[in-house]
Parts: C-alpha cells; sequence; structure tokens
C-alpha cells in the first residue's frame, strides 16, 4: 500500500462529520466503549491541573476526561465536530473548545496531561516530528502523554504502530513508559515525561 506522504487536511475531517452524524461510530460502537473504558482507567484517581486532549472530534471523550481534569481544553480542526463537543459538554465549566490543526498551530500553555487519542497516524513524518518538539516542551515534568491508536490497516501517512514508535524515538530518553497495553484492535500507551 503506498502511503500519502502529507498529513491528512482539516476538510477531510469537516467533510466527514458533515456527511454523517457520527462517523466512526464514536458514540455507539462496543470498540469505542471499551477502548474508552481502558482510556479512563488508566488514568486512575489522578487528577490533572491542566489537560489538552487533541482531536476532539464530538466530544464523547472529553466528556470522560472532564472529572479527571480541573481545566481540559480540547481541540479539533472540524467546525461541525466542535459545535456537537460543545453542546455535549456544555454543562462542565472547566472544559473548553478550540478549532486547532496541530501540530501545525498548538497552544501556548504547559499541561500535565496531553491526549492524542486516533489521531497521530493522519500525521506525516514532518508533522510527527514537530508534534514530538511541542511535547517535549510543553507537557510539565512528570506530566503525562496518553495515546490510543488503532493497529488495523489505514491509508493515512502512518499505521497505529507507526506513528506511536516514531513519536517515541522522537522523544527519545525524555519518556518513562507507563504502560504500553496491546489489545485485539488497538494500543494504549501512557508515558511520563523525565524532567
Amino acid at each position: 500500500m503506498i502511503r500519502p506522504s502529507a498529513s491528512i487536511t482539516p476538510e477531510y475531517f469537516e467533510e466527514m462529520f458533515r456527511q454523517t452524524e457520527d462517523p466512526w461510530d464514536l458514540e455507539t460502537s462496543t470498540y469505542e466503549r471499551e477502548k474508552y473504558a481502558h482510556t479512563i482507567g488508566v488514568l486512575g484517581s489522578r487528577t490533572y491541573e491542566n489537560a489538552l486532549e487533541i482531536g476532539c472530534a464530538k466530544g464523547v471523550l472529553t466528556q470522560m476526561l472532564a472529572p479527571h481534569c480541573d481545566k481540559l481544553l480540547a481541540v479539533d480542526v472540524s467546525p461541525t465536530a466542535l459545535r456537537a463537543a460543545r453542546a455535549r459538554c456544555a454543562a462542565i465549566g472547566h472544559v473548553s473548545f478550540a478549532r486547532i490543526a496541530f501540530p501545525g498551530l498548538a497552544p501556548a500553555p504547559s499541561f500535565d496531561l496531553v491526549v492524542l487519542s486516533e489521531v497521530a497516524y493522519y500525521w506525516s513524518d514532518p508533522d510527527l516530528l514537530e508534534a514530538a518538539r511541542w511535547l517535549g516542551s510543553h507537557v510539565t515534568p512528570n506530566g503525562e502523554v496518553l495515546l490510543v491508536h488503532w493497529t488495523g490497516a489505514t491509508d493515512y501517512p502512518q499505521s497505529g504502530d507507526e506513528a506511536v514508535l516514531k513519536l517515541r524515538t522522537m522523544l527519545d530518553t525524555r519518556v518513562e513508559v507507563i504502560a504500553a497495553d496491546r489489545m485485539p484492535h488497538y494500543r494504549l500507551d501512557l508515558w511520563r515525561l523525565l524532567p
């Protein structure tokens, strides 16, 4: 399979959310439900001061992450998805949303939790490098990066395994692996950024 070399464009995602209400069955599939439960479960009872979710889509995971965060910024490239996410989380005062095409545009503050769920395989090698550089400078010492990615075949710039391995290699000795769980259809990786 010949993969595209460029990152998937914001227009691709906006079109997906305009064409169907729930393009990846984020709200209804057993796969998503089990993956979300695993994602939240790995956080345990920890609470994060300032968290970032990259690629929040319609805010299903955002809503579940919120109780673990004092402040949560959820970003996406699709205005249609963001409208749905804002509506879903309207009653949660400490969650905010922004239209940001990460890593080309990235938030300025530092975060003690960054969640990359089903997003890194959409990025080209240069964008993965940019993401790694940003993570290395904007995740607080001892802050965490949580990655969850489909491990089946993709027609994106990366597979889930490739994207995670490349990010891990780019961050090199800055990362301590806390969890590396491999499930039948996805992988979950939790890293701590060393001081």
